[in-house]
């Protein structure tokens, strides 16, 4: 596929005009701006929210400002010489300042003695939830959650994915792995599907931000690791973030929101001389200690137990040299004798910079925002890392009172090294972990010496390619690559119609993204000969998204004399044209490992050549009406509704309606209330009802069509076609209808804050991709509308600041968040199980009921081994053996009459609940469940003279259970692959007393699924523990810088938990199907992290 030769074109025209709005926003900056701040003349604290105003040599007021959070204030004035400026605050004595020549003027104010009782100063900060209708924090009726540019400061984090995690109460956020660029999942309020993806709608800046490729695209691992989301947003970028939550606020964004919203606002410019800041951020990254795995030696003695234990004769070393140690067959002596750490040998230390600059300013026409960052990053896995640019230019032009023009242009280019992923089954840790540790990385000569060419054999005991794989040559040599360039700028025109009253705004976005992909597999790591038709495997896939979307809201603000009745209503017009289409290929047996690509043409003989194609196009069109009316300040509602359209459907249900209504009552605003305004600032309750309608998956595209597909042979010469899929003209939306009931408590002059929701969404109608039906249709499987199901919970916020003086300050966050889900209504036709029958080792079951919830799995309950053979011996419900009838005891059995084996001494005991002498079905009981009862973090920050502060946070899911897949697979002792030292204290002769099992090579039922995996994961982990001081303006000033701050932060400092594996945060939201259960393959774990960051500003 052809390169996107316009991406450069237009990015030099984007920087071209981002110069001539910088040199016409200086021309047009005739005034002084006069900067200060403004504080407690006692306290010294700043004082934020006080009033700022210039006036003339008569009185009169020409314009005016507040001062921020911290006190500062920034104050353009028109005659400097002669004008002055006005502070007032309430509580506080006025004060005058003639300005004079004078550029920065620090006020402090006394405390008004007169004041006979307290005012409460109401919020003014506002809530956006991304449809351009604006409303106060403290008016607004919807389940959100916030968190400012404040905070996002002291999130040290390069992914604001990951950064977010345990800090919003109901969002439940999991990366796949430590590697750099790993899949994130973000869950907000549990899963609301069957299938298919269930991340959030982030929008961004107004506009809907995808952060997922097709389904359909093909790409080699698209399925196992992609792009993170929010990868390509730089943190530094962001102004603040908002998590719609309810079915109320997520119906206003339409089929994309049901799984909730995250709203992201990034910085804008503002009216100055240039402001500009930059951050250096450096990244020192370990991995926690591995799973200790046997050495050479050990495992050259388990191995032949192994084999002996299954037939009763000892392992035939003249056919498995690799445990001859045989000098005089120097070949197998010198490769074979070894003592490889394979983990400890591709495991590194990870480090990673992050260097991001900023300019903003702007006149009174013109105001501007660019950035541009850069973040490299090595992974903790040799052959693993991340090279990200991202730029941004945010530009905003009055025209007149009436017309303000808007641009914003994003672009960001990602290069992602990637473990090789062999048959795109497991990771190179597997295979390390696997791998005979009494072999040679390198390969040695007959006389002993060692080569610096990797021992990659084509086969060996362990089997032959593609699976024995040297883990070291895989990492160096074995090519992951993907790469993506991603453009996106958009356009906003505001016209007031009616000033102050009718606001018209038409915004158009076009959304550009390439994906690329690239794997080579050269013959020194396969092991190939380089004649052999597999060697010098290489793939490559292409894939473009192209999206434009648009939307046209009217904004209706009333004029109103009285201002205790405040209307607002807007209608927004919305449409989306989304097309894709990807490729990808496959070739193999190029003439030379130089040849990486699969396009050179000197590709001999294909033993693996593929080649497939994809392409789609989905439009979506939307109306949506939204209103809200505030009375007395303490009775406010909000009214939508929302009419979506999706090209997916057939005509007969192509358009859905999805209404909402929701309410705020300030209980704190009664008369009744008065006597306890002196401590409570606010106090509300909220109610929402709303519905919210999903589309089906990507890959259901065609369904209400007719399709056909060429047959794949001929007859006669002749090909042929036949219809593919089944017209479905009557799938329906799936809809989640959902309730939502708040609490708000605001005390103390905002230092306590307490905010608890409680939910229940009902999703209905939910569609299933592969429904069953039966062959005599011709077709095997259906999309299909198949079932109900409920997902409820509760949440709290809590933040106080139960410290404040001159000089200290303390505050003290916790969220808690609890989740749960039932089925209630299922087709007949859907699945009810993953498995018919568990009798295979290592499989656990998983059921589809109604009444019952996702994530939880079954097996056989664990006792330990057999000690010796009357510990076999069936035993009735009172304990006592049972005979047969000539009088012989009976022993215990696997699965009888069907399989029918006995066990034997050192075999593992499974309890056998129904008393019947065999395991089998019928003693299935129920293990565990994958979702966390309770979620959430909890954080102390501390802060000395607003300069040094320690903030530490905590995150935690408590209440969950995680199948140790990689304890599973380094103790079963069922094959020749390595296993960990716990196989040390295994069963070897009667008598014994062990909970570990003898080993047995492919035979026995050692290691069925059972309650011997299955661990509880609960944990808190200290998230992040940062130390952050702020250089003191007396010394900045002299060196003409406005800030600047250094902070250090550890991450992953320590987890505390009972669960066995390298990493408890394991779970099934990163898995679609609904059947999944939590399996910890011991990808790599997350690193402990040592953070160094300066941020300065000019």
């Amino acid at each position: 596929m052809k390169k996107l030769p316009y991406i450069r074109c237009f990015a030099v025209f984007i920087f071209t005009l981002l110069i001539n709005s910088f040199l016409f926003a200086q021309n047009a900056q005739k005034r002084v701006i006069v900067r200060g701040t403004v504080k407690d003349a006692k306290t010294q604290l700043p004082l934020a929210g006080a009033s700022v105003m210039e006036r003339d040599k008569d009185g009169r007021t020409l314009n005016g400002t507040f001062t921020d959070i911290d006190g500062n204030f920034a104050l353009r004035v028109n005659d400097p010489a002669n004008n002055s400026i006005a502070v007032a605050f309430i509580n506080y004595v006025a004060t005058t300042e003639f300005i004079k020549d004078r550029n920065e003027i620090n006020i402090v104010l006394k405390g008004d003695n007169s004041s006979l009782e307290d005012v409460i100063v109401r919020s003014t900060n506002t809530m956006d939830n991304g449809t351009g209708m604006k409303t106060s924090e403290r008016n607004s009726t919807l389940a959100t959650a916030t968190i400012n540019q404040k905070e996002l400061e002291n999130l040290s984090s390069p992914n604001i994915g990951s950064a977010l995690e345990g800090r919003l109460p109901g969002v439940n956020i999991s990366v796949t792995s430590g590697d750099p660029g790993a899949g994130l999942s973000i869950r907000i309020r549990g899963t609301a599907t069957l299938n298919g993806s269930a991340n959030p709608l982030i929008i961004l800046d107004g506009m809907p931000y995808s952060t997922t490729i097709p389904p359909d695209f093909n790409f080699g691992t698209a399925d196992v690791q992609g792009y993170a989301q929010l990868l390509n947003v730089a943190p530094s970028d962001i102004q603040d973030i908002t998590v719609l939550k309810d079915a109320a606020a997520t119906a206003l964004w339409g089929s994309q929101a049901a799984n909730g919203v995250l709203v992201i606002n990034t910085k804008r410019g503002h009216a100055g001389k240039p402001a500009i800041s930059y951050s250096f951020q450096g990244t020192y990254a370990k991995q926690p200690p591995a799973i200790p795995l046997l050495n050479g030696n050990q495992y050259a003695t388990l191995i032949p137990e192994e084999v002996a234990n299954t037939g009763g004769l000892p392992l035939d070393i003249n056919a498995n040299k690799e445990f001859s140690y045989d000098p005089t067959d120097p070949y197998w002596y010198y490769n074979y004798s070894n003592n490889t750490d394979w983990i400890k040998a591709i495991t590194q230390i990870g480090y990673s910079q992050e260097h991001d600059i900023s300019m903003s300013g702007g006149g009174d026409k013109a105001k501007y925002y660019a950035s541009v960052g850069y973040f490299t990053q090595q992974g903790t896995t040799i052959g693993t890392g991340l090279n990200r640019i991202t730029s941004k230019i945010n530009l905003d032009y009055t025209v007149s009172n009436r017309i303000h023009f808007r641009s914003d242009f994003t672009y960001a280019h990602l290069t992602n090294q990637l473990d090789y992923i062999p048959n795109k089954s497991y990771q190179v840790r597997s295979v390390a972990y696997n791998k005979m540790p009494n072999m040679s990385i390198y390969q040695y000569d007959l006389y002993g010496n060692q080569s610096p060419n990797y021992f990659s054999p084509e086969s060996n005991i362990q089997g032959q390619y593609p699976t024995t794989y040297n883990p070291v040559a895989l990492a160096k040599n074995g090519i992951y690559e993907q790469t993506g360039d991603r453009i996106t700028p958009s356009f906003q025109l505001q016209y007031q119609a009616i000033p102050s009253v009718l606001l018209t705004t038409f915004d158009i976005q076009f959304d550009i993204n390439n994906s690329k992909s690239h794997t080579f597999l050269p013959q020194n790591v396969s092991g190939l000969s380089s004649t052999d038709p597999s060697s010098n495997s290489a793939g490559a896939s292409d894939g473009d998204v192209y999206d434009v979307y648009t939307k046209t809201n009217f904004i209706y603000t009333p004029k109103s004399n009285d201002e205790n009745h405040q209307l607002q209503a807007l209608l927004s017009l919305q449409t989306d044209d989304n097309k894709y289409n990807s490729y990808n290929v496959l070739t193999s047996n190029t003439a030379t490992s130089e040849f990486q690509y699969p396009f050179n043409g000197s590709v001999a003989t294909n033993a693996s050549a593929a080649l497939s194609s994809t392409k789609g196009e989905v439009r979506t069109v939307a109306a949506l009406l939204q209103g809200q009316y505030d009375w007395l300040d303490r009775y406010i509602i909000n009214v939508g509704a929302r009419v979506d359209g999706n090209s997916r459907f057939g005509p007969s249900n192509r358009y859905g309606l999805f209404p909402s209504l929701s309410a705020r009552w300030r209980m704190s605003g009664e008369k009744f209330m008065q006597k306890y305004k002196k401590f409570i600032d606010d106090l509300s309750f909220r109610a929402s009802y709303g519905h919210a309608g999903t589309a089906p998956p990507n890959k259901s595209i065609w369904n209400y069509f007719n399709t056909y597909q060429p047959y794949s042979y001929s007859y006669q010469g002749q090909s042929g076609v036949y219809p593919s899929n089944i017209e479905l003209s009557n799938l329906k939306w799936q809809t989640l209808v959902g309730t939502n009931l708040g609490f708000n408590l605001w005390m103390f002059k905002s230092r306590v804050r307490l905010d608890v929701e409680v939910y229940r969404n009902r999703i209905k109608d939910m569609f299933y991709d592969n429904l069953t039906i039966p062959s005599y249709t011709g077709f095997s499987t259906i999309p299909a509308n198949v079932g109900t199901m409920d997902n409820q919970g509760w949440e709290l916020l809590l933040n106080t600041i139960p410290l404040k003086t001159k000089n200290w300050t303390v505050g003290f966050d916790l969220n808690i968040a609890r989740n749960t889900n039932v089925i209630r209504s299922i087709s007949p036709f859907y699945p009810t199980t993953n498995t018919p029958t568990l009798n295979v080792n290592g499989l656990y079951k998983t059921y589809l009921q109604v009444g019952n919830p996702f994530g939880s799995f079954y097996g056989f309950k664990y006792l330990g081994v057999y000690t010796n053979k009357d510990a076999t011996i069936v035993r009735n419900a009172q304990g006592a053996e049972v005979t047969d009838p000539s009088g012989q005891p009976l022993y215990m059995r696997f699965d009888y009459p069907a399989i029918n084996y006995t066990f034997q001494p050192g075999d593992a005991k499974y309890e056998d609940v129904n008393h019947d002498g065999t395991i089998d079905d019928k003693d299935v009981v129920y293990l565990g469940n994958g979702l966390p009862k309770i979620t959430g973090g909890f954080g102390l920050n501390v802060g000395f003279k607003d300069r040094l502060k320690l903030i530490t946070f905590f995150d935690y899911k408590l209440g969950y259970d995680v199948v140790n897949q990689a304890d599973m697979n380094t103790t079963n002792m069922y094959s020749f692959n390595n296993q960990s030292t716990a196989v040390l204290s295994r069963w070897r002769n009667p008598g014994d007393i062990t909970d570990v099992p003898r080993a047995l090579y492919r035979s026995g039922y050692n290691w069925l699924g059972s309650s011997r995996y299955v661990q509880d994961a609960s944990y808190i982990r200290l998230q992040a523990v940062t130390l952050r001081y702020t250089f003191s303006s007396k010394i900045l000033d002299k060196m003409k810088i406005r800030n600047a701050a250094f902070y250090v932060t550890v991450e992953n400092l320590v987890t505390f938990t009972r669960y066995k594996g390298q990493n408890p945060d394991v779970s099934i939201i990163g898995n679609n199907s609904p059947f999944a259960y939590p399996v910890d393959n011991a990808l790599t774990p997350p690193s402990k992290n040592v953070l160094l960051g300066i941020n300065v500003s000019f």
